[in-house]
């Protein structure tokens, strides 16, 4: 499949073949979903943490007599039923990570490349390198094109580009090896270099 490119000011820039096997399937959301869900559970931190009963700072002396009281047997003010007490089996630092092969991973990034082309939110940029990292420039060429909430992937992203890109908060740039599900999909456009859908297609063949 061919798909036309553009250079930064809008200007055509030719067109670029489209591997069929990586950007022209059937978006799975069921695929989508489950790697979506394997990086957002890989990056959770898991530092969740509460007291247990030998944690909480209380005394260990015998609260009162065990037997003549009338009410219930106690040992410390520490038990779980007394207010400031220890949790009982609460949360503790732990991975919420899972594992997901390779293979699934990669097909995963194909049906991500693909709901952009189906959805009409991919555009292909004959090259993104800058002489000058100049960020007023750059805000105005991304405003002229009407790229709102974007996702650049080069090959390499070029240095000034990435200095200018820093300081404007609707891009995003990645070079291709960094290129993930969750960032492809929350984006509103995928714009890839010439060069970058060659190395997507070297690396997810």
């Amino acid at each position: 499949m061919k798909a036309d490119a553009i250079k930064l000011d809008g200007k055509a820039a030719g067109s670029v073949e489209l591997d069929e096997a990586i950007f022209g399937l059937e978006p799975r959301i069921d695929i989508l979903h489950r790697v979506v869900r394997w990086q957002r559970n890989n990056a959770q931190a898991g530092t969740h943490k509460v007291k247990t009963r030998s944690e909480v700072k209380y005394s260990t002396k015998k609260i009162y007599r065990q037997k003549g009281t009338g009410g219930a047997r106690h040992g410390a003010r520490s038990a779980p039923i007394f207010r400031g007490g220890g949790i009982y089996k609460g949360p503790t630092p732990r991975s919420h990570g899972h594992e997901l092969t390779k293979k699934f991973r990669k097909l995963g990034l194909r049906h991500a490349l693909s709901a952009k082309v189906a959805a009409g939110e991919l555009v292909i940029v004959d090259s993104i390198d800058m002489k000058d990292a100049k960020t007023s420039a750059l805000a105005k060429q991304v405003g002229a094109l009407g790229w709102k909430r974007c996702l650049i992937i080069d090959a390499t992203v070029n240095e000034n580009f990435a200095v200018a890109a820093r300081n404007i908060t609707t891009i995003n740039a990645l070079p291709v090896m960094g290129a993930n599900v969750y960032d492809i999909l929350r984006s509103d456009t995928l714009v890839l270099t010439k060069a970058g859908v060659e190395a997507l297609e070297a690396r997810l063949k």
